[in-house]
Formats: structure tokens, sequence, C-alpha cells
């Protein structure tokens, strides 16, 4: 059964680190210029639909997302209207965090609620797909020995990963190198997509390696 679910998660963050890939390359071919630095929004932008798209349909098929109670049409749409609504109230929140620790707060407004939108896409979009709408179950993932699968596990770690990633990449911002990478948001923006790739490489491999310390029972 481990050996099962690791290879689902890995072939899941395969997946997910390919569509990223693509995002970068790809809109190369059709936008005039299309560079990471000279039309970051663009990029981030790209990258933010096809984590959020592939995330959705590779955990759907896995079956990963939690299945809903009940079959009603109405109860699906109230479903999808509270994930949308959490993903909507998620750009909210990191664009208030971001703003409170120092981001401008009229200047770059867009800039830093794109930003928002990426930390959004690669945090929250994961634990809707993972636990659904469900606050009590996010909470309980995130508290202290609250995680109940493997999945439960990745989630914190990949979390972790991105957010970290995103705190060190604001680190460069202040120096006075006069570097492309350190216009806001650029660097947080690249900071927070290395630590989320980092998290999907970190999450399988920590994982496997400390399966017998974990005493959870698979999903």
């Amino acid at each position: 059964m481990w050996d099962h679910e690791i290879r689902a998660m890995v072939s899941t963050h395969a997946l997910i680190a390919a569509s990223m890939f693509m995002a970068t390359v790809l809109p190369a071919v059709f936008v005039l210029s299309f560079s990471v630095y000279g039309t970051h929004l663009l990029w981030l932008y790209c990258t933010s639909g096809a984590v959020n798209a592939v995330s959705v349909v590779v955990f759907w098929l896995l079956g990963v997302t939690p299945s809903t109670k009940k079959n009603t049409l109405g109860y699906k749409l109230s479903r999808l209207f509270r994930a949308c609504l959490y993903f909507f109230l998620s750009c909210l929140f990191f664009h208030t965090v971001i703003v409170l620790y120092g981001a401008p707060l009229i200047e770059s407004a867009l800039e830093t609620f794109s930003l928002a939108v990426l930390l959004t896409s690669l945090t929250t979009m994961r634990c809707l797909c993972v636990l659904g709408p469900n606050v009590q179950a996010w909470i309980r993932v995130f508290s202290r020995h609250g995680a109940m699968s493997v999945w439960d596990t990745c989630l914190q770690i990949t979390v972790a990963c991105t957010l970290i990633g995103a705190w060190v990449g604001a680190f460069p911002i202040p120096l006075d190198w006069d570097r492309p990478w350190q216009v806001w948001p650029v660097s947080c923006s690249l900071g927070a997509t290395i630590g989320y790739l980092t998290g999907l490489v970190a999450a399988p491999t920590w994982i496997h390696y400390h399966r017998k310390q974990l005493t959870y029972k698979c999903k």
C-alpha cells in the first residue's frame, strides 16, 4: 500500500512539475518577447493556471479528492461555489499578509495580488484538492500530529516549502544590486515556485525514508 501511494504521489508531482515547465516554455511560442522577467505577470498567471488545472484533474482521477456525500447537482454546485469562494478569500488573505510584510499598499497592487494568486494556486488549491472545502480538515492537517494519510503529510511539506521559498525570495529585493529579478514581485514568485518544486521532490522522498515512523493508515 505504501509503495502504491508513493508511486502515485511521484507521478502526480511529475505531472504538476511538467505543467509548470510547459507554462514557462509554450507561451514563448505564441507571445513575442515572452520571458520570466520581461513579462513576469503573464508567466505568473500561466504557471498558476497550469498548476490549478493539472492539480484538479490529477487528484480527481487518483481519487484523492474527498467524495461528496450527496450526488445531487445542487450539492455539487454548492461545493464548487465554496471551493471558488475559498480560493478568492485565500487570494485576499495572502495579499493582506504580503502588504503587512512590507509590500506597497497601493503602488504595485496588481503585482502584489498576482503574487497572492500564485501562492494560493500552490497552497490553497492543493488543500482544496486533497481535503475539499473543509476548513476544519485544514486546521486538523496543519495542527501538530494532524496528518492522517501520506497525502496530508505531503500537503504539509509542499505548503511549508512554498511559503518558506516566497519568504526567502524577499530578502534580495532591498539590496542595491539593480538586477532584473529584484523587481517586485519577481524574486518572491521565483522563490515560491522553487520552494514548491522542492516540496514536490522532498515530500515523497521524506515519506519513503520515514515509512516506519509514520503510524497513520493510508487512505
